[in-house]
């Protein structure tokens, strides 16, 4: 199994997201197969220090539905970096950067985010 290191500190998070999608599903390497998961671990260091914006901390808002009627639950990005801190927004952000097929969650497990 490789393993990546990349360091967050300075970086915005979308930039960082792409280059952890892109070594998560395997596409650097010449091996590639959209039905295969790679056998990469990806790590990513100092989130705490991402390079956030303040108009994207007060504006973006993220958005969780359970299903019921008038269940929509909207969060800022400040408020998600408040309660679960910058590796949140990291992983969301990867997270949507990946297909969206049963492959996905068993290519995040392969994703560690250190404050």
């Amino acid at each position: 199994m490789s393993k990546h290191t990349i360091d967050a500190a300075g970086k915005k998070p979308g930039r960082i997201a792409t280059q952890v999608a892109v070594i998560l599903m395997g596409k650097d390497r010449t091996d590639f197969a959209r039905n295969r998961i790679p056998e990469v671990e990806v790590e990513v260091l100092s989130a705490a220090k991402m390079s956030l914006d303040t108009n994207k901390l007060r504006d973006k808002t993220y958005a969780t539905h359970s299903g019921y009627p008038g269940n929509l639950k909207l969060e800022t990005m400040g408020h998600l970096v408040e309660k679960r801190g910058a590796k949140e927004v990291l992983r969301r952000a990867v997270y949507g950067m990946l297909p969206k097929n049963k492959l996905r969650p068993r290519m995040m497990k392969n994703l560690k985010i250190h404050d």
